[in-house]
This record gives structure tokens, sequence and C-alpha cells, in this order.
């Protein structure tokens, strides 16, 4: 896949960046002087935002009318992020910033190449990420409002196994998160020394029984227990991890917190009807995510919408 492809399928169905520390309407020098063009429960958006979303929108190939389409979308956007910050879901600046830092790395750029191409196609690093920051915030406050709801009923659950002749089989893991904590003041001064120091330990952990113990004679280091995870479930910034893991810990990676890796206590196949639930629910959101299409996600944004103030001058 070549670079210029791969930009195309995450502007197209974008999964992961920025909120926390974006999470107002943002305005370039280039676009300073914008004029109002609508306001949302008193946030304005302007013009230049819907001139960037409109770039952004040239950059995914979407036809018909763009004006229209961008100022759709940034009025929905913007019903979101203030959704997001109210049940306070969102993903962190770091995560943003990382997953920023991959993209660039992915298609062969530096975060700045990467950013001035952004800049020249006139979308802007800030809108990008703003974008993709709802991308992976939004899910969240969705399945939160609607996971229970969305639960299946044990005859759902036997008329799917009816249906593909056999009862799914999952891997289920015991995990245990192992923190080296690095103070926000810190930050950029010891996660070097943090990453080592968690590298290092990870090849004499005793095991999640004593791990506490273990703990007890670092430094900042905490121990928090995941519990049962069926594969499905497991976070998509620690999938490959685990997954790829050899041994009993994963490799550790920089979160909010500092530097940490997981501890795999325990894993087996299952195939229990709880497994066969997870699975199932887990290939509909695939499926979701392939057509783009989630009825409760359209569902919570047409009750904000009805509920919200928003103005078009």
């Amino acid at each position: 896949m070549t670079a210029k492809t791969s930009m195309r399928a995450l502007l197209a169905g974008a999964a992961a960046v920025l909120l926390t520390s974006i999470v107002q309407p943002i305005a370039t020098p280039a676009f300073a002087a914008s004029e109002v063009a609508a306001v949302v429960n008193r946030t304005a958006i302007t013009s230049g935002d819907i001139g960037r979303r409109v770039a952004f929108l040239k950059l995914q190939r979407a036809k018909g009318d763009l004006n229209a389409m961008a100022r759709q979308q940034m009025i929905d956007e913007t019903l979101k992020r203030q959704e997001v910050i109210r049940v306070q879901m969102s993903v962190s600046t770091q995560e943003v910033d990382a997953t920023f830092a991959r993209f660039a790395s992915n298609n062969k750029m530096t975060v700045e190449q990467l950013g001035q191409m952004l800049d020249r196609a006139g979308v802007g690093v800030d809108h990008f990420k703003a974008y993709i920051a709802i991308s992976m915030s939004w899910p969240r406050v969705v399945n939160a409002r609607y996971g229970k709801g969305g639960k299946m009923s044990r005859e759902e659950v036997v008329q799917r196994m009816l249906e593909n002749k056999q009862k799914p089989v999952t891997t289920e893991y015991f995990l245990q998160q192992v923190i080296f904590v690095i103070p926000a003041s810190k930050k950029n001064a010891i996660t070097g020394k943090r990453k080592a120091e968690a590298e290092a330990s990870r090849t004499k952990f005793p095991g999640c029984e004593q791990s506490k113990a273990f703990a007890a004679t670092m430094m900042d280091v905490s121990i928090r227990n995941l519990g049962r995870v069926l594969a499905p479930e497991l976070p998509p910034e620690w999938k490959p991890l685990i997954e790829g893991a050899k041994g009993n810990t994963t490799a550790p990676r920089v979160t909010e917190r500092g530097v940490e890796y997981l501890a795999i206590c325990k894993q087996r196949q299952v195939s229990d009807d709880l497994a066969a639930e997870i699975v199932f629910r887990a290939e509909d959101i695939g499926k979701q995510s392939e057509t783009g299409k989630d009825p409760n996600d359209e569902k919570y944004v047409a009750e904000l919408r009805k509920k919200a103030q928003i103005v078009n001058p």
C-alpha cells in the first residue's frame, strides 16, 4: 500500500487521535478573520472550520455539495465533542500524539512532513487531530450509553450458534497492568529512564501472585488487576502487544500515566455462552465499522441535535 493510498484510507475512516487539549473550535492564523457560520449551544463554527473540512473532504474524494456536507459534519462533531466532554470520556493528548507520530512513520514521513502535507492541503494538523479524536472518543460514549442495551439475549446467542453450526472459540486472558508512574511535571525528563526500568523489570517479573510484592521493591510502581478479558474485548492499543507477547509480559508502552506493560497471568481457549456473545457482538461491531453505520451512533446524535440550540446565520 502506498503512502497516498494509506493516507486516503485513514482519512476515509480514521479511528484514533486527539481531544483533551483541542476540545474547543480551532482557529489557525490563516482563518483568523473567519466569519461565524453556525452556533451550536453557544459554540461557534467559523467559515474557516468549514473551509478546512471541505479541504478534508476533497482529500477523501467525497462527492456532492461539499460545503453543505462540511457544515453538517462540523455541527454533528461539535455536538459529539460537547457530549464527550460532558461525560468525561475523551482520549488523551499523549495517545493522540503517539498515534499521529505512528501514522507519519508508517507513511515514511516525519511528524513535521506530515504536518506540512496537511497544511498544504488546507486541512491543518489541529483540524486533522480533532477529527480523529472524535472518531476515537465517540464510540466509547456510544458504547457506554447503549452497551447494556445492546446485550444479546440467550435466545439470540443460541440462534447465532445454530446459524453458524458451532459455538465460537476465543482466548480468555487474566491480566495485570504494571505501571511505572511518571508525574506530569517530569514527563520529558524521565520517560526514557522509566522505560528502561520497565523493560529491565520484565525479565525479573515473578508472576501475578507475587507482583505486588515485586512492585514494592521499586520506586513509584503500581499494579492494577484487570481480571478476565476476552480477546475481542482487548483495547486496540494493547491487542497487538498481548497477542505478540513472548513470555508472560508484553512490551512496554508510554501512556498518560507513565510507562506500562501488561502481565499475562493466565490464558486459555474458551467457548462458553459469554464468550460466544462477546464474539458475536465483536463481529457485529466489525460489520458496522465496514459500513460506517451504527444505528446507536445515529440515534444518539439525533437526540443531541433535537435538544441542541443550533443557529445557522
